[in-house]
């Protein structure tokens, strides 16, 4: 099987992260979620770590270089392990911005995982994400992230380890507009750039989980 490489787009909200760990469950890929990493990097408490949370809080977009160092720092390290098991590999949540980008495309030039590049728009309004983002929970125990999505609305306890369900701190009003504000200004234009390439996949995703994820599938396959 030729590798294959994912970007998952979308607005906050949307279910990237669901579908990104579906898809790399189906399909062996390797996850990289820039969130995971920033929130990784927020634990090592220097300078940049403290300074990342409290962007994060606020909705804001962490600088490009902060991302990018990240993103290679893990292509790196999947470069070293075991290339013949490599089935491919998923980005959740980048790029965020065009220059981000020209970067990833850049990188996946340089580590020679370029070839079948595509991105999956999991297409929402902007009232659904608000409305999504405002009722999500995440579990305190092991920090899957709980949508407000089907019968996940009516979950007491984490389904995966029964850890305690609370409201994310960067899920607040203010900081979720600021996501979808940034949205429609930064990502907009990364969604058109692969329109134009003929390498964007739209999904509706105003559909119940599984339906979203047979949409992709069936798109993909």
């Amino acid at each position: 099987m030729e590798l294959k490489v994912y970007t998952l787009l979308g607005r906050a909200g949307c279910g990237k992260g669901t579908q990104a760990k579906l898809l790399t469950e189906k399909f062996g890929l390797i996850y990289i979620g820039s969130g995971d990493l920033l929130r990784k990097r927020v634990k090592q408490n220097d300078f940049t770590g403290q300074k990342t949370g409290q962007t994060m809080k606020t909705g804001a977009l962490v600088p490009t270089s902060l991302i990018f160092m990240l993103w290679i720092d893990r292509l790196e390290k999947i470069k070293q392990g075991d290339l013949a098991e490599l089935k491919g590999i998923i980005f959740d949540g980048s790029p965020r911005k065009l220059i981000e980008e020209e970067l990833l495309e850049e990188a996946l030039g340089w580590y020679e995982w370029d070839r079948n590049y595509k991105a999956i728009l999991i297409d929402i309004s902007r009232q659904e994400a608000f409305d999504r983002l405002t009722k999500r929970r995440q579990c305190a125990q092991c920090g899957q992230l709980i949508p407000y999505i089907g019968a996940y609305k009516t979950l007491e306890k984490c389904d995966k380890c029964g850890g305690e369900l609370l409201v994310r701190q960067d899920d607040t009003p203010e900081a979720i507009n600021l996501r979808l504000d940034l949205f429609e200004k930064e990502v907009a234009p990364v969604i058109e750039h692969f329109a134009k390439k003929g390498t964007l996949v739209k999904i509706n995703g105003e559909q119940p989980i599984e339906d979203v994820q047979r949409e992709i599938l069936s798109k993909i396959a």
